[in-house]
């Protein structure tokens, strides 16, 4: 054992006197800053001359090593020559760890860190003291530092901060909270930014009974936050300030010795064992894969980062855990685990031990939680919503909902959680599918049919139909969707969340940055910006040029704007939203637009708005869409129907009854049908709407020939056919003629007036009109084509057939096809 000794955590210190000259002092500062590590020549030259070093520097380096040997063999004659030593390509300092302060330093700490964790409070205080009182200043403070100084100046401070943060932790469960709060008072002060300090004195103060100060250090902390990096406080100390506020027993006592908590006890954090495996674990086939390949291929000397992200719920903790066992033989310094969202401020973990490590960590927030952890030599897999993008070399893997083809695997989920076979592959897919194939949400499914052996899967499909009470649906035992997706919520930005909650009013299903910017009354520049932002906060899920609200994450926001927003805006936003929907279903050229069930959708939430008119237009653009469910469209109607007498709009009243009508005819309701078109035709010619009145005409002459009166219908098509009219009422005449002279004469005679409906869908430039004359053309000349060939198939309206045995309607009792979609 050598008689000298080493200090770094400060100005150098030599036992038996340090050398004078400044290059001398930073040779041997740099060397023991590395101790027992071999430091290149090219190293050492960049830390003495880093600006512009001498064509001698190599000479000169040899020189100064000359002179530091000679003086540590004058302070120890018996050992001074084995300290320094020349090792390929550089140099090298032996110490024992009682040599240098700094090796005694993170001995202490690590060995206090590992009492806190076992909950040997008094030890890990005493510990941490002992480390902390080698520090006498700024590591190698009268020495210029260059790079590699630098960069061990960031590591060191950086773990006597974690050292600082680790005694305080212990002290407070001691009890000793009073003798802290003038300390926390100055840690708070020199490290504004710090959020564990602010949490420690937060809950000192609270302990002696000064919640009003506990809770101004908290708003002092947000204040400074906000204004210099624009970010809020994390999740922990938001969850500290909960509890203070609600004068929560638990947080006011120290948490008895067993367990290492947040600060002061009470939340588990820290780094521990890997969590063992999932045993429920199902489907992520190919982003297990690339995470497994990227940590396999991660450096041996750490410092590689992988990311999962992902929305709350997509199961990033699970992947993690199951991603890092398989992956295990590829580190042999073992597996560690640290839970970032378990607490405020838990304790860092200690530094690898130069074996190839993992170190998986849960809940990032931001890019600050990770750097520290860089320089302790693990390969960090670590969890987040949002992608700490400002890390280097980092790779990520997104995780979205489940796939659709992975859903038929999720019957383990239900067997493991219940009875086996109980739940079929299928009836698991529509579950998920009623989830938004979310893994947290499904999970919570799955758990509720388990605990309730009386109920059916259809019991549990049932209630999670229902809108309204879904997320309450999903609520069994410490599984809470709504509360997951909520807390992702609140850490988002005020005015970040009001926009996701106004997007809410959007009809489930993909949208773009028009229809976005309609519901935020932003511009589409504008809007598009504030998408990204959502997206980046795991709110809204992007895909190429279109934009989803998660089937989840959409229950949510509509409860928060229910709840948060004020009832005057949201009726604006309803009707920035209707209107902008309304305009895109009128137009006839449109390649996509609203499908049928949004604007159903967009038509109910008008009329309870009270827009009468909008809800009008909207569902004047359902009746053009591919037909949706019958039951739906016919309360749509309805609505419709309502809406048009409230405002006293007569022809839309006749409209609305005439489409009511032309429901009734398509599903056999003659009767029905036949007094709501006469009613129609009635109003219509009330009102002077002679394309209206024309429609129902259309509609009664169809009865005929769908009760065989097939002259009949032609004589009443004759009165629209023959009287000037609008293009549209005049089509649907010709369209209804064409199919009585299909039943009369024949093919050839059809023909003549499908010709004249492709005509005519030319001046309306209707590209639906225009395909439907085009296709029935040519099912004249080949009538086998098309669903119900074998039979007789005729395509009466746009995706919509009518089959007939034996014949194209050769008898007065037709089956109808389903709608073509």
């Amino acid at each position: 054992m050598s008689a000298v000794r080493f200090g770094i955590l400060g100005p150098l210190e030599v036992s038996g006197g340090a050398p004078q000259a400044a290059k001398l002092r930073g040779v041997l500062g740099t060397l023991l800053v590395r101790a027992n590590e071999v430091v290149s020549v090219d190293s050492l030259i960049d830390e003495l001359w880093p600006d512009s070093p001498p064509r001698t520097a190599p000479t000169t380096l040899q020189v100064y090593v000359s002179h530091l040997r000679k003086a540590l063999r004058t302070a120890d004659p018996h050992h001074g020559a084995e300290t320094l030593l020349t090792r390929r390509p550089g140099y090298l300092v032996r110490v024992t760890p009682d040599e240098l302060d700094a090796t005694a330093f993170l001995d202490l700490t690590r060995r206090g860190h590992r009492a806190l964790h076992d909950g040997d409070f008094a030890a890990a205080a005493d510990l941490q003291r002992r480390a902390l009182v080698l520090w006498r200043g700024p590591l190698l403070g009268d020495i210029p530092h260059g790079p590699l100084l630098e960069g061990a100046a960031v590591r060191l401070d950086e773990a006597r901060t974690t050292a600082l943060d680790e005694r305080v932790r212990a002290e407070l469960h001691l009890g000793m909270h009073r003798e802290l709060v003038p300390e926390l008072h100055e840690l708070a002060a020199e490290y504004p930014l710090r959020e564990e300090f602010h949490a420690h004195l937060m809950v000192a103060l609270y302990r002696c009974g000064r919640q009003a100060e506990a809770l101004r250090v908290f708003t002092q902390l947000r204040q400074t936050l906000v204004e210099e990096l624009g970010i809020e406080p994390g999740p922990r100390s938001r969850r500290l300030q909960r509890l203070i506020l609600e004068g929560d027993p638990a947080l006011a006592r120290p948490e008895p010795a067993g367990g290492v908590g947040g600060p002061g006890g009470g939340v588990p954090g820290g780094d521990t064992a890997l969590p063992a495996r999932d045993p429920l674990f199902v489907g992520r086939a190919d982003e297990l894969g690339a995470v497994e390949r990227l940590l396999r291929s991660a450096s041996d000397t750490g410092g590689d980062v992988v990311a999962v992200t992902g929305m709350p719920g997509a199961g990033k903790t699970a992947l993690a855990v199951e991603a890092a066992h398989r992956a295990a033989d590829a580190f042999p310094g073992g597996l560690r685990f640290w839970d970032l969202g378990g607490g405020a401020g838990p304790t860092r973990p200690a530094p690898a031990q130069g074996r190839r490590a993992l170190l998986v960590v849960d809940g990032v927030t931001s890019e600050a939680e990770v750097r520290p952890l860089l320089p302790l030599g693990y390969t960090v897999l670590l969890t987040a919503r949002r992608v700490p993008a400002g890390l280097p070399g980092l790779r990520t893997v997104l995780l979205g909902p489940w796939r659709p083809e992975e859903t038929r695997q999720l019957v383990r989920l239900f067997d493991g959680h219940g009875e086996s076979g109980r739940v079929t592959a299928e009836e698991a897919g529509a579950v998920a599918e009623l989830c938004g194939r979310l893994p947290l949400a499904v999970r919570a499914a799955a758990a509720q049919l388990a605990a309730r052996p009386h109920w059916t899967c259809a019991t549990l499909t049932v209630r999670l139909r229902a809108e309204d009470g879904r997320l309450d649906a999903l609520r069994t035992g410490d599984i809470d969707v709504r509360a997951r997706l909520l807390a992702a919520y609140e850490q988002s930005a005020d005015g970040r969340r009001r926009e996701f909650r106004l997007l809410s009013l959007l009809p489930p299903g993909p949208f773009d940055a028009a229809r976005a910017a309609a519901a935020l009354d932003l511009s589409e520049a504008r809007a598009l910006a504030a998408l990204e932002g959502l997206a980046d906060d795991r709110l809204v899920e992007a895909d190429r040029d279109a934009w989803r609200l998660p089937e989840l994450l959409r229950l949510l926001a509509a409860e928060r704007l229910a709840d948060e927003e004020d009832p005057v805006s949201v009726r604006a936003a309803v009707r920035r939203v209707c209107l902008a929907y309304a305009r895109d279903a009128a137009e006839p050229r449109r390649a996509t637009g609203p499908d049928a069930p949004g604007l159903a959708r967009l038509a109910r939430t008008a009329y309870d708005a009270g827009l009468w008119g909008l809800t009008v237009r909207l569902t004047d653009g359902l009746a053009g869409c591919a037909q949706p469910d019958a039951d739906a469209e016919e309360g749509c109607y309805a609505l419709a129907l309502d809406a048009a007498r409230r405002c006293a709009d007569r022809s839309a009243e006749a409209r609305m009854l005439r489409l009511l009508a032309e429901l009734a005819s398509r599903y056999r309701r003659s009767e029905r049908a036949r007094d709501l078109f006469a009613r129609a035709l009635e109003l219509a010619r009330e009102c002077g709407d002679e394309e209206e009145a024309g429609q129902a005409v259309v509609g009664l002459a169809e009865l005929l020939l769908d009760g065989g009166a097939a002259g009949e219908a032609a004589g009443l098509l004759e009165t629209v056919l023959s009287a000037p009219g609008h293009p549209r009422g005049r089509y649907e005449a010709a369209r209804a003629r064409a199919l009585v002279a299909l039943a009369q004469d024949g093919p050839e005679a059809a023909r003549v007036w499908f010709d004249e409906c492709l005509t005519l869908a030319g001046a309306l430039d209707d590209p639906r009109l225009r395909m439907y004359a085009r296709r029935s053309l040519r099912a004249l000349d080949t009538p086998a084509e098309g669903p119900g060939a074998g039979f007789g198939a005729v395509e009466i309206r746009p995706g919509l057939w009518r089959i007939h045995q034996g014949g194209p309607f050769t008898g007065p009792s037709p089956t109808w096809g389903e709608p073509c979609r």
